[in-house]
């Protein structure tokens, strides 16, 4: 049965099939280790952890049912166990005393059932991300979209090179485009084997999804009324910067904003004024703001109109930012802008403590015939265009200090001038090798299909079904935390964000007696003394107000009742 395996007869039922899953039954239990990580049943279960189980998921008959799948995968991850491998160096009987079990699943044993559950976890991650946009209408009406560089260092196939920008390198890798709500909360994702790059994806995965979940948009008969009013706002990098793109969405009725490319101008100082700018956090701070009407796109077809507002620091860059939302103030666009970097915090946090970018498996799969990808042949002679490129300006740079000497006295020109019809000779060379290689690349086509790659160049995609079920169960687990965090930020001080998520994170892993009292419908979890006696005090406060919640642990009748221990 396995070691710490007591429910034997559970467990023969099961064995023989007459089990649809074990009862959760819970035993008084003293200093039970990451008994903490209870008090986040609430926030996960408001997240909608089993919200959507018995609709989409459905195991074999057997001990473990769907129920404790997802909350040992969801415990995991916030006591920050970050494979299912690293289950298997924790106690057992510890983890099953958490699920009100003899014991926690073995490893094998849990991927097995994890890889049961994998093949739904698209539709499930679906109608989550509706949920959670119907939980919270006001964060859904901007949303925040940027890709993040999965990088892969297996050798099972060469993907395609990616330029990983937190490393500086071109790297195989995978791209992932996240769709955030206003908060920085994650609603949902794209997986890209090949990108396409960003504005492909918006237009033909992204936006479609958005027109159709979005809360409160404005009715037809509104849009008609006002030309002015916009479905939603989405706020992206640079990459996404197109205005034939811009055009198309205005055409949607979608507002879009980014920063703007190609600014070489300054505008005066005098245009601009002070403004109050409120930030995602809740805190106002004073700008200065400018705006001005710009007509964008260099061909009739893709030209529009939008707002460009900048924005004056205090070392007198112009921060320059255009936007199709008609009807929001400067300081309305600012904010959300500059909130934009709430997603670039959630990759980190997300790598480092949920570990988004470790492999779940080592499946491959094969990838649509149809899909473009980079030719190598053009690639390689872009890539000599640009060697040759580069160097033939810094030759021509040498050659007009030769021609004027800058910096150089009477000798030194004397001599750098002999050499100056030989630099001459080599420019004209380059030039001429130059025109050459552009004319080859033209031959050759920039895209082609994975079908008519060389054999050498063929390769496969790495599975994403059993990734995209844990992925949105960390995710579930980082929304559980944030809640939760938020609830004591005020206790720390408004601006003590990170050292809300340091603390919730030791309650977590902080141990804990459990009395279940069934003649008073009640679960007690009574959480050890942490650090200090301020420590008590906001966790004295917090099971105060989740026992308001009065949350029934999942597959009992029992009201989970938290309380500290008295040092």
């Amino acid at each position: 049965m396995g070691v710490g395996a007591t429910d034997s007869d559970a467990r023969l039922l099961a064995a023989v099939g007459d089990l649809s899953e074990a009862p959760t039954h819970f035993s008084p239990c003293d200093d039970v280790h990451c008994g903490g990580v209870l008090l986040a049943i609430p926030a996960l279960l408001s997240c909608g952890l089993l919200t959507y189980c018995s609709r989409f998921f459905k195991l074999p008959s057997g001990y473990y049912g769907v129920r404790h799948i997802f909350m040992i995968l969801a415990f995991m991850a916030l006591c920050r166990i970050k494979s299912i491998e690293g289950l298997a160096s924790c106690s057992p009987g510890e983890w099953g005393k958490l699920l009100g079990l003899d014991r926690s699943p073995a490893t094998k044993t849990l991927r097995k059932k994890v890889a049961l559950l994998a093949p739904q976890a698209e539709k499930w991650a679906a109608e989550l991300s509706e949920f959670w946009m119907d939980s919270n209408p006001d964060q859904a009406g901007t949303l925040y979209v940027d890709g993040h560089t999965r990088v892969y260092h297996g050798k099972q196939t060469k993907l395609p090179r990616h330029h990983v920008a937190r490393q500086r390198l071109c790297m195989r890798a995978t791209t992932d485009y996240w769709v955030n709500g206003f908060d920085g909360l994650p609603f949902f994702k794209v997986n890209c084997a090949v990108d396409p790059g960003m504005i492909e994806v918006l237009e033909k995965e992204i936006v479609p999804v958005l027109e159709e979940t979005v809360p409160n948009q404005p009715t037809q008969e509104q849009l008609d009324e006002n030309p002015l009013v916009s479905r939603f706002r989405i706020i992206f990098d640079r990459e996404g910067y197109s205005p034939a793109f811009f055009k198309r969405m205005q055409e949607k009725r979608i507002a879009c904003q980014t920063y703007k490319k190609f600014v070489t101008d300054l505008w005066p100082e005098n245009e601009f004024t002070n403004h109050e700018v409120k930030l995602i956090s809740g805190e106002t701070v004073e700008m200065r703001l400018a705006e001005r009407g710009v007509l964008l796109g260099s061909k009739s077809s893709d030209q529009l109109w939008v707002r460009e507002i900048r924005k004056l620091t205090k070392d007198g860059r112009q921060v320059s930012i255009v936007s199709t939302e008609w009807q929001a103030t400067p300081a309305e666009i600012i904010g959300p802008q500059l909130g934009r970097w709430y997603q670039e915090n959630f990759f980190k946090y997300g790598r480092q403590h949920f570990d988004f970018d470790r492999l779940t498996d080592y499946k491959l799969e094969t990838v649509c015939e149809t899909t473009k990808v980079t030719n190598p042949a053009w690639r390689k002679l872009d890539g000599a265009v640009r060697k040759l490129a580069s160097k033939l300006y810094k030759k021509k740079a040498k050659l007009c200090d030769y021609t004027l000497g800058n910096g150089l006295n009477g000798k030194e020109i004397e001599s750098y001038m002999e050499n100056t019809f030989a630099l001459g000779n080599e420019i004209e060379k380059d030039i001429t090798r130059l025109a050459e290689l552009k004319k080859e690349r033209k031959e050759h086509s920039r895209k082609i299909e994975i079908q008519d790659l060389p054999e050498k160049d063929q390769f496969m995609k790495l599975s994403h079904r059993t990734k995209h079920f844990s992925d949105t169960l960390k995710v579930i687990a980082y929304r559980a935390e944030t809640a939760m965090s938020e609830t004591i930020r005020n206790d720390l001080g408004k601006h003590h964000r990170d050292e809300s998520r340091r603390f919730i994170r030791t309650l977590y892993t902080t141990d804990a007696n459990i009395r279940p009292d069934p003649n008073e419908k009640k679960l007690i979890v009574e959480l050890h003394s942490l650090a200090t006696p301020k420590d008590n005090r906001i966790a004295a406060k917090l099971c105060e107000k989740l026992n308001e919640t009065e949350i029934v642990y999942p597959g009992t009748d029992l009201v989970l009742f938290y309380k500290m221990v008295s040092p």
